[in-house]
C-alpha cells in the first residue's frame, strides 16, 4: 500500500505553517499552526490509512506549535481517539485540562472532541501516531478521559507489545494489501484495548470500577501471542515451553486459546506459515532458498515444511513461489502494481 508524505522542506519558509496545517486537516484533525522560531519551522509526516483508521510517522517535528481550538472542533469533530508513541525527543501536550510531556519511550492518548495545544520544541523528534473512529474501541468511553492529560510507558510491560508491534506496522507498510490493513487494524485495536485496560484497572483504586475480567484474559492472550511470535525460530516451540515462560498450567493455556477459537500449536502453525508464505513471494528475498525461509520461522526439516505448506495452501512451496512470480510479471506487464501475495489463496 502507498502512504501520502507531506515534507515542510518542500516549500518556502513562509509557507510552512500553511502547508503543515493543511497536512493536519488531511489527517483529520484540522487545527491552528504556528512557528516557534522564525525560520526554523520543521515537520515530515508520512499518513498510512489502516482500516478506518491511520498511521502516522512524524519525524524532523521541532519548534511547532499546533492549537486544536473549540471552534476547531465545533466545524469539524471526526470522533476519533489518538495515541501518540515518542520514539526521539519530546512534545508538550494539554488536553483536559492536564499538561503533560512526552519523551522518548512514553505515550499520550487524546480525544479529537476535546481541544487541545501541542509544543515541540527545537530539538527534532519522531512520534508514532495511531487515530481510529471511537466506536471500534470497546472500552468504557466515560472512563477514558480520566487517560488524557496523562503519560503512559511503552517500552515496557504491555505497552511494550503495542508500542513494537505499531513501530512493525510502520516499517513494513508498503508490503500490505488493504486486507492486510483492515486485519492489522484489528489487532492493533486489541493491543491497545488490553494497554488501556491495564492503566484502567491500575487507576481503580483512585474510584471506579476496573475493566478486568474479560480484558485481563485478552491481555494474557496478547502477551503470549507476542511471546510465540518473537520465538517463532526456535523449532523446540510447544504449548509446554510456552506454558513454563509464563508460569501457567498447560490446561490454562489452552482455555485461553479455546476462547479464540485455536489452540496453541495451531495457532504456531499458522503464523509461522503466514510468515513463509509473506517471504516466499517478496521479490527482495529472491535469493533465499525456500529450505533457509522455512527454517528461520521453525521448520528445519524441508519434507516437514513441505507437508504443512501443502496442507495449508493447496501447493507445494515451490509451486506457490512460481506462481507469484508469474502473477507478478502479469501485473508489471499490464502496468499494475503488484502486491506481495496478491491473487493466491492465504
Amino acid at each position: 500500500m502507498r502512504s501520502t508524505v507531506v515534507d515542510t522542506a518542500d516549500f518556502p519558509v513562509s509557507e510552512r505553517p500553511g502547508a503543515w496545517a493543511g497536512a493536519m486537516a488531511r489527517a483529520q484533525v484540522p487545527q491552528r499552526v504556528k512557528s516557534l522560531e522564525t525560520g526554523t519551522f520543521a515537520a515530515r509526516i508520512e499518513m498510512m490509512p489502516l482500516g478506518a483508521g491511520q498511521v502516522s510517522v512524524l519525524s524532523s517535528y521541532a519548534s511547532v506549535a499546533a492549537q486544536r481550538t473549540p471552534r476547531h472542533v465545533r466545524q469539524s469533530d471526526p470522533e476519533m481517539y489518538r495515541v501518540v508513541l515518542v520514539t526521539a525527543g519530546e512534545v508538550g501536550i494539554e488536553q483536559c485540562r492536564q499538561q503533560f510531556l512526552l519523551r522518548d519511550g512514553e505515550m499520550g492518548f487524546g480525544d479529537s472532541s476535546q481541544p487541545i495545544d501541542i509544543h515541540a520544541g527545537d530539538t527534532p523528534g519522531r512520534h508514532l501516531v495511531f487515530q481510529f473512529p471511537k466506536k471500534l474501541l470497546a472500552l468504557p468511553h466515560e472512563r477514558l478521559n480520566r487517560l488524557c492529560g496523562q503519560s503512559l510507558p511503552w517500552t515496557q510491560g504491555i505497552g511494550r507489545l503495542f508500542g513494537q508491534f505499531l513501530a512493525g506496522l510502520a516499517d513494513g507498510y508498503a508490503q500490505y494489501t488493504p486486507q492486510d490493513a483492515s486485519r492489522l487494524e484489528v489487532t492493533a485495536l486489541d493491543l491497545l484495548s488490553a494497554v488501556l485496560a491495564h492503566h484502567l484497572d491500575h487507576d481503580a483504586s483512585s474510584g471506579g470500577p476496573a475493566v478486568s475480567g474479560a480484558s485481563g484474559q485478552q491481555a494474557l492472550f496478547l502477551q503470549i501471542s507476542a511471546f510465540i511470535i518473537e520465538h517463532l525460530s526456535d523449532p523446540d516451540l510447544g504449548p509446554e515451553a510456552i506454558a513454563a515462560a509464563h508460569h501457567l498450567s498447560l490446561r490454562y493455556l489452552h482455555r485461553v486459546f479455546e476462547v479464540h477459537g485455536t489452540t496453541p500449536r495451531a495457532f504456531i502453525r499458522q503464523q509461522r506459515l503466514d510468515r513463509c508464505r509473506r517471504d516466499l513471494v517478496n521479490p527482495a528475498l529472491d535469493h533465499l532458498t525456500i529450505h533457509t525461509i522455512a527454517a528461520r520461522w521453525g521448520y528445519p526439516q524441508p519434507a516437514g515444511f513441505s507437508r504443512a505448506f501443502r496442507a495449508a495452501t493447496g501447493m507445494s512451496p515451490s509451486e506457490y513461489r512460481a506462481t507469484q512470480r508469474r502473477f507478478t510479471l502479469r501485473s508489471l506487464a499490464h502496468g499494475e502494481e503488484a502486491a506481495p501475495g496478491r491473487g493466491l489463496c492465504a
